[in-house]
């Protein structure tokens, strides 16, 4: 399913074959949460904006429309009229983001709705129904994200839990892919690696969870509040063990930065809020560093967001414009913003891909790191 084609270094240029297509890598995965990208995006713009693989939240979908009913009409692609590849994530991350409202036992995690109060359980078996029903192309093992720091035995008891999880995430896959009544009989599995902030504890997880043979392998736990610099020497010490020939994913990341340092450290796919959150608050990404398109210095500025972009936002709209619509609250305003940050995304990747493919990943690198982070 993952064909390694070249490497620079560490990173590495590949293709993912799934029932749903095949995804170039590196790859962004573009965030729609609840079946939709927040800031008026469809599934059918994100074809606008070169996106390859759609992430939809297993908790939030679970919760509202519910999971079953998406299955009563076709699955998540015929639900929201994505044709390519969608991932789903396990719930473990809301897990752990609604800490107040959860208690974790070893059959899984009980909490409440974060909409009504409604008391929840969800473990491994329950995860993996979830998301079959979703019918998703890539299912993530319910897993539990501590926080960054965190006391060295919690880590390794919750490490030893979700690996535990992990077999029981496998054996009920492969339990719901044999089910006549099963809409994506091909779902594949993901599996993450947690250990927190240590690296011996992140190198056995890891070691452990790739006796599975599984799809593909997440880096999960990090982006959580601890320093982009620890953040990459996770990369780098688990890097080494985990399987050559199946994809990687580092889940929740990140700035345009983060992307290109995780790349040179082997990273293949990744996915986060920022470039649809931070447009919404009308920070965007362009070839010259990052704009706020609520500076007044904007006010009379008929250029296009970026220059050096050919998204539709940038072929059609000014900054003077856009800004009028963000002070005025139009809808509209956040949509533009929103379209442009995704294009300039995944236009990032098809530049890695390109530089990988041309051995010029070095150079790219050196050349962008001091300029994609700088707010002008």
């Amino acid at each position: 399913m993952f064909k390694l084609i070249k490497q620079e270094g560490k990173a590495r240029r590949g293709e993912f074959t799934t029932v749903h297509g095949t995804v170039q890598t590196p790859c962004f995965m573009n965030v729609a949460t609840s079946a939709a990208i927040k800031g008026g995006v469809s599934s059918f713009d994100l074809m606008d904006v070169k996106c390859q693989v759609q992430l939809c939240n297993t908790y939030h979908l679970h919760i509202r429309p519910s999971d079953t009913l998406i299955k009563d009409v076709g699955g998540l692609h015929r639900f929201t009229g994505w044709d390519k590849p969608i991932l789903t994530d396990s719930g473990g991350f809301q897990v752990f983001s609604l800490a107040s409202l959860r208690k974790i036992e070893e059959e899984g995690v009980y909490f409440a709705s974060h909409v009504d109060g409604k008391r929840i359980f969800m473990g491994p078996e329950e995860s993996m129904r979830i998301q079959s029903n979703l019918a998703s192309t890539i299912a993530m093992a319910f897993d539990e994200c501590v926080e960054n720091p965190a006391p060295r035995d919690y880590v390794k008891k919750s490490c030893a839990r979700t690996t535990r999880w992990l077999y029981r995430c496998k054996d009920e896959m492969e339990r719901l892919n044999s089910l006549h009544d099963t809409i994506n009989k091909k779902q594949l599995l993901f599996g993450i690696n947690q250990g927190g902030t240590y690296d011996d504890i992140r190198i056995k997880h890891m070691e452990e969870i790739s006796k599975l043979d599984l799809d593909g392998y997440a880096i999960g736990g990090l982006a959580v509040g601890e320093p982009a610099e620890v953040m990459y020497r996770i990369i780098e010490s688990v890097e080494p063990v985990m399987p050559q020939h199946k994809i990687r994913y580092l889940m929740g990341v990140g700035t345009p930065c983060n992307i290109i340092e995780a790349v040179s450290r082997g990273v293949d796919i990744f996915d986060c809020v920022m470039p649809s959150r931070n447009a919404r608050h009308g920070h965007m990404f362009t070839w010259n560093g990052i704009i706020n398109i609520n500076n007044a210095k904007y006010d009379h500025d008929m250029s296009p967001i970026d220059p050096l972009c050919d998204c539709p936002s940038c072929q059609k709209y000014s900054k003077a414009y856009i800004r009028h619509l963000f002070k005025a609250k139009e809808m509209l305003g956040m949509r533009i913003a929103v379209m442009h940050n995704l294009h300039f995304y995944n236009t990032l990747m098809e530049k890695i891909r390109d530089a990988l493919d041309n051995g010029t990943f070095n150079e790219f690198k050196e050349h962008y790191l001091p300029i994609l982070g700088k707010r002008i």
